[in-house]
């Protein structure tokens, strides 16, 4: 991937980093263990991004 990208895919891009985040503790605790992964959640090499 190029080293300079346009500021619409770096906006894009860091957006779905923010995503990727898993699912908080607080959550985990109220659901009781129910909810512990997120369903969104992506790898940067299994999922491609359409940016």
């Amino acid at each position: 991937m190029a080293r300079n990208k346009p500021l619409g895919k770096k906006l894009r891009m860091a957006s779905a980093a923010r995503r990727t985040r898993g699912v908080p503790t607080w959550v985990v605790m109220k659901t009781g263990g129910k909810v512990r992964n997120h369903p969104k959640k992506r790898h940067w090499q299994r999922n491609n991004l359409k940016v």
